[in-house]
This record gives C-alpha cells, sequence and structure tokens, in this order.
C-alpha cells in the first residue's frame, strides 16, 4: 500500500535517518492555503540540533551509498519518475492547497519533475573516467567522476515540486546523500512529499532528509555545516548572493539560480497574434510567479498600441480565482507581503505616468476576508525605470515598454542587473536569432516565450540570475567532483 499524500493526512514530522520524527524544538510552522486562508496543517519547525542530525545520517549513509553498482541507483530514479505519476493528482491537488497552483501549474510540475528523474536516471552510467598519457616515461593518468558528498537543497516556495527536484534526483543519482530545507511556505511539497514518495521508491534510509524550518532560525546552520558539500539554491537575489557569500567560506560548491528580470522582444514585423499568445502565458501563468516568467514586454512603436489593445483584452478574459476552481487561470499570490509588494509597483509605476489598461486590484472570493488573487495586469506608457518594470514583480503583470529600433530593443533589454530568460517575436527565425545572439541573458526562446525548462539541457544564468546551472551535465559537474590517479608502471629516475 503506497503513502498517503492528502493535506489532511499528518505531516507533523521532520524526515530524519529514514524516520518521521518529532523536532528536538517545539517550534511549527503553519501551511496556508493561499486560496481560501485557511490554515491546513502543521509543520515541525527544525532546530539546529535536527540539522546536525540530518547531516550525521546523510554523511553515514552516503559512504556505503556511493559503492551502489549504477543499476541501482538507476532502478530508484526510475521509481521515484513513476512514484511521480502514480500519485499525480494527489499532488496536483497538494500543490493547489499549499503553493497556489492551478491545475495548469500542478500539471506542469508533474512533467517537469518526471522529466527530471528520468534525465538523473542516465547519470549513474555517464559517471565516465578518462584516460591520458603521461609527461613522466611509464606513467598513465587516469581522472575519475565521485560523487561530491552531502548535497545541501534549498528549495523556493513557487515551483516547489520541480525546483527541490532537479536537485535531489540528480545528487541522489549520482552517489550522493541530500538534506533538503524546503520554503517555508510550502515545506510539504517543497520537502516531505519527496520524502514520501523516495520512501515508496525504496532508497536506503539516511540518503534524504528534511528539516523544514525558518530561514532566520536554521538557514545559517544548514549553509554552513560541515558536512554540506554542495549549496543548490533557487531563490531572490539578494538572499541568494548571502547563501552564496556563506557556501564560498565553507568551501562549498554552489549552484545558485537567483532573479531574473525577463524581456520579451517583439519587433515589427512580429506575428502579433502568436507574440501575444506567447505574451500571454509568459507573464500570467501560476500568477507571473515564476524566476523565469516575462517581468516586461518590448514593443515596437510601429505596432505598439495594436499589441497592448489585445495582451489587455486576452489577461481581462483570462479566469481568475481560487485554485480548486478547474477553470481557474491565474490563482492567488502565496501571501500578502508579495501580494502587497507587486501592487505597490503598480501604483508607483502609473504614479509616474504609465496607463492602466487592465487589473491592477485584488479579485474577491466568496468567503474570504483578504483575498491575495490578483486580476491580470497590463501596463502601458511604461519606462524601464519605471517600477514595475525595473524590479521583479513576481506577479500577474505584464508592463508594456516601447522601442524604436532592435538596438534599442537591446539595450532597453539588457539595462537590467539580472540575465536569466527571455523572448524574441521578429517575424522569420532567422532574424530572430540574430537578434537572440546579441542579448546578455542565459536563455532565449525565439518565437515563444521565456518558461522553458527541459532536463536534457542547461538551464542557467548570467550577471546578478546566478552561477553554476542545473539539469544535465551542468548539474552532474556540480554534485560531483574529479579525481586524477596516476599509476607509474616504469620504475621513475628521479633527479635526487
Amino acid at each position: 500500500m503506497g503513502p498517503e499524500l492528502s493535506i489532511d493526512d499528518e505531516w507533523n514530522s521532520l524526515y530524519i535517518d529514514g524516520e518521521w520524527t518529532p523536532s528536538d524544538g517545539d517550534g511549527e510552522i503553519a501551511v496556508e492555503d493561499p486560496s481560501t486562508r485557511e490554515e491546513v496543517a502543521r509543520v515541525p519547525a527544525a532546530v539546529e540540533s535536527d540539522v546536525d542530525a540530518a547531516y550525521e545520517a546523510a554523511a553515514e549513509a552516503q559512504a556505503e551509498w556511493e559503492k551502489a553498482p549504477p543499476a541501482e541507483r538507476e532502478r530508484i530514479a526510475q521509481a521515484f519518475a513513476r512514484a511521480i505519476q502514480e500519485y499525480k493528482e494527489e499532488i496536483i491537488e497538494l500543490l493547489a492547497y499549499e503553493a497556489g497552483g492551478s491545475r495548469i501549474m500542478g500539471e506542469t510540475s508533474i512533467s517537469i519533475t518526471t522529466d527530471q528523474a528520468n534525465e538523473a536516471a542516465t547519470f549513474p552510467r555517464r559517471m565516465k573516467g578518462e584516460q591520458a598519457d603521461s609527461n613522466v616515461p611509464g606513467k598513465e593518468n587516469f581522472v575519475r567522476r565521485e560523487p561530491q558528498g552531502v548535497v545541501t537543497v534549498i528549495s523556493p516556495w513557487n515551483f516547489p515540486l520541480n525546483l527541490s527536484g532537479r536537485a535531489i534526483a540528480p545528487a541522489l543519482a549520482t552517489g550522493n546523500a541530500v538534506v533538503v530545507k524546503p520554503a517555508s511556505n510550502t515545506p510539504i511539497t517543497g520537502g516531505l512529499l519527496m520524502a514520501k514518495l523516495y520512501e515508496e521508491a525504496g532508497l536506503p534510509d539516511g540518503l534524504l532528509n528534511v528539516v523544514p524550518g525558518h530561514g532566520s532560525d536554521i538557514g545559517d546552520a544548514v549553509v554552513e555545516h560541515p558536512e554540506s558539500d554542495v549549496v543548490a539554491f533557487t531563490g531572490s537575489t539578494p538572499v541568494g548572493r548571502g547563501v552564496a557569500a556563506k557556501a564560498g567560506e565553507n568551501l562549498s560548491v554552489a549552484a545558485m539560480e537567483l532573479g531574473g528580470n525577463n524581456a520579451h522582444i517583439v519587433t515589427a514585423d512580429a506575428d502579433l497574434e502568436a507574440a501575444v499568445d506567447s505574451g500571454t502565458f509568459g507573464s500570467f501563468v501560476h500568477q507571473g510567479q515564476v524566476c523565469i516568467s516575462i517581468n516586461r514586454h518590448l514593443v515596437h512603436e510601429d505596432v505598439y498600441d495594436e499589441y497592448v489593445d489585445l495582451l489587455a483584452d486576452r489577461a481581462a478574459s483570462l479566469p481568475a480565482g481560487s485554485a480548486h476552481d478547474e477553470d481557474t487561470v491565474v490563482g492567488p499570490i502565496i501571501d500578502e507581503g508579495q501580494r502587497d509588494e507587486m501592487l505597490g509597483y503598480v501604483e508607483e509605476t502609473v504614479d509616474a505616468g504609465a496607463t492602466l489598461e487592465t487589473g491592477g486590484e485584488t479579485v474577491e472570493l466568496e468567503g474570504v476576508d483578504d483575498s491575495l488573487v490578483v486580476a491580470p495586469t497590463v501596463l502601458s506608457d511604461v519606462t524601464n525605470e519605471m517600477s514595475a518594470a525595473c524590479n521583479e514583480h513576481f506577479g500577474p503583470i505584464a508592463p508594456v515598454v516601447p522601442f524604436s529600433d532592435i538596438d534599442e530593443a537591446v539595450e532597453l533589454h539588457d539595462d537590467t542587473e539580472y540575465g536569466l530568460s527571455g523572448s524574441v517575436h521578429a517575424g522569420d527565425v532567422g532574424t530572430g536569432m540574430q537578434i537572440a545572439e546579441r542579448l546578455d541573458t542565459g536563455m532565449v526562446h525565439v518565437d515563444d516565450q521565456p518558461i522553458n525548462d527541459e532536463a536534457h539541457v542547461p538551464f542557467s544564468g548570467t550577471k546578478a540570475s546566478g552561477s553554476g546551472g542545473y539539469n544535465t551535465t551542468e548539474i552532474l559537474d556540480r554534485v560531483t567532483e574529479k579525481k586524477w590517479i596516476s599509476v607509474q608502471h616504469d620504475r621513475r629516475e628521479y633527479p635526487f
């Protein structure tokens, strides 16, 4: 019989060394449904002694796990992928309760996490070494790829399932152990759920440990722990800078995916209907709470007015409401702090001279006080310096900025500290590729929108959007290290 995966189940335990255990402390994390504003679960808040126990268990288990045959580690990854599919409906429901995820967000999370697990299943057989001749007579050089040891995963609240899974699955498949500190908004789908699914997959005890907790209480203890060999962090740039600094002091390898201010470039020759289709999805899926969502629409002045009208009409037509409604496209923001910040950006942008085309307010839900649902918002007459454009607003907000030529579009695109993702619609692929090559960003999608993630293709940013990457060989290089072994076949002559 498989695990129970309902929001009503008992989630009031940490997961350490294969055991569901209480915290040494007495603090708790209340899990609130963003749609109803009701508390739906309580999770213990880990303390430093829990963190120590998690790393001790991980280090001990990892010593044996790295000796496991590739086929065994491959089997676990494949079993986890099957479990994700087997419990698809339960997981989608959990994401709605905890992360405010619509049906579309839930299905996307399932698809990406399964893809990540299947890619990770190839890693055990890709940990191949090299052989090289030596400059020393009679010597032979070998280079082996080995696991780092213990991988720390600090995951965010916006897409908790796949943004945890993209580090957990590769780490385990390559012979590492893992300690996860999920975001305090999503401790279940970002961590405890993973433990139940990997138990179902047959993962040996101690290899996956989950310590939910507030960053202010255990964040430093996790990042700076002596047993932490890799820190895989996804989150905001300001927090990420601190995490990276502490990981560096600890001489841990860092995989940092941070903020973005992604632009959707639409030229005068673009297919406007296709560009608006892409722009609508890229701005409003999961309420814009995606690090690679569209933060700015850069549109040529010749088609600007038409584009704004089309985008505003599409935005106004999107069903906005509870994540538990099957028809909802735009659901709730994760909490009131995020909601109030993004609405503040809208207000400041309008005060600076922009025009509010649609949205800019909350959508009231029956029986809910202080709704977290923000209506899909389109702003015109925006400049790059206005609040909704220059900040990562992380909401269902689409500021539209005009440009006069491609040089200006590239300049506007690059006028940000971030460089994560982006998209270009230019009427033909060749022109789109030429523009894409000029943009200072880690990922660009021609005739599409920026929200793309495929486990066999590198995912990484430039500038303040992070360092190190995820997916395919990018994450393989982070969770493994190379060891040089030489063999002196002939007796060597030394100078003394």
